[in-house]
């Protein structure tokens, strides 16, 4: 699956990430970096977070984190590719996201 990536490359925007949104459309996504967690507080939504390393290799998956209660860390991870809850699937540890 292709998904088209939203860069979060500023520390506001990072910050801001998809905590006011209503939601994320199918095949779109939110890529934190430099980044290596997420929190789950101000969310409206169900996401999927991929933790990837600068080669873009897949390092974990953190499935249906839910708003207000997840909470997910990779320390080797250079970026976090937020999408909308499932939109991971069929995606595995070792794939490159290009």
């Amino acid at each position: 699956m292709k998904i088209q990536l939203e860069y979060a490359d500023t520390f506001w925007r990072r910050f801001c990430g998809l905590m006011f949104r209503k939601q994320l459309p199918p095949g779109q996504g939110l890529l934190l970096a430099p980044c290596n967690g997420v929190h789950m507080c101000f969310m409206r939504f169900a996401i999927d977070a991929i933790f990837i390393d600068k080669d873009y290799r897949v390092l974990k998956i953190a499935p249906n984190l839910r708003p207000w209660l997840g909470i997910a860390y990779c320390h080797k991870a250079w970026g976090v590719v937020e999408v909308a809850a499932g939109e991971a699937e069929g995606i595995n540890i070792g794939d490159i996201m290009a």
